[in-house]
């Protein structure tokens, strides 16, 4: 395989996107992208500068030297960059739509440091992370809204009534309020603020991350508005949902 067409299939990997999603980037068929990689083809110089503007990388990066092998011309030299430029606050956004490859790619620092990050100066020194949500299971927050959570490290330290960003195999990652099960530690269920979805249980050997809610950021006039008639009914089936979950695990 060519230098340049191994280094775009090792960055496309690295972002874990699909010979398709990665090919849109760069503005050029599926098929065509997929020659490079199998080095049926050599890549265009035009698309390897698009490639090379899209990592921050030189044309002689591309073409002369294995990124996968020489990590230090890259990788090292993006988390040097942006230790010097952000504090220990940084936080990592995973948008919707790197959903799947987070899922692949959460335990692999390779693929974290190629997420967005942001900071934010009322944070207290932490492990944070910030997650799209998309749905109406947790109104009044909006979907589209980033919730900012902080690592949990334990299960010991889930609390009643918090909210999480819940990480797991089947599920995926999803925003709810986790309920323990005294009875049995394998379980977790797993509560919507919208009482219209109905709780669920997880595997607790299932969930691969929990994040603590911190910080709820969402467009302006995004949030649905309530009237008091909807509130009280809102409350109400939350209250009966405890209420038999209780029975349930008493």
């Amino acid at each position: 395989m060519s230098t340049a067409g191994k280094n775009l299939r090792y960055l496309r990997k690295l972002r874990g996107w699909t010979q398709e999603e990665f090919a849109n980037k760069l503005d050029i068929k599926r098929s065509l992208l997929g020659a490079y990689e199998e080095e049926r083809a050599e890549p265009r110089i035009e698309v390897l500068e698009i490639a090379g503007n899209m990592f921050k990388l030189s044309l002689d990066e591309l073409l002369r030297k294995d990124l996968n092998e020489t990590k230090g011309s890259y990788l090292n030299r993006r988390r040097a960059m942006k230790l010097a430029s952000v504090s220990n606050n940084e936080i990592h956004f995973v948008p919707m739509k790197a959903a799947a490859g987070y899922l692949a790619g959460y335990a692999d620092p390779a693929f974290v440091d190629e997420l967005n990050t942001f900071t934010l100066p009322m944070l207290a020194p932490g492990s944070y992370r910030a997650f799209e949500i998309i749905g109406d299971s947790m109104l009044p927050t909006a979907s589209g809204s980033v919730i900012v959570g902080e690592k949990v490290e334990s299960l010991e330290d889930v609390r009643i009534n918090n909210t999480y960003i819940v990480i797991s195999r089947k599920e995926g990652i999803v925003y709810k309020r986790v309920i323990k099960n005294p009875k049995s530690k394998s379980k977790l269920t797993l509560v919507s603020d919208n009482p219209v979805y109905q709780p669920y249980n997880v595997d607790a050997e299932d969930v691969l991350e929990m994040w603590k809610a911190a910080h709820i950021i969402s467009k302006a006039n995004s949030e649905k508005r309530w009237d008091v008639g909807q509130l009280a009914n809102l409350v109400t089936d939350l209250h009966e949902q405890v209420n038999q979950l209780k029975k349930k695990v008493n």
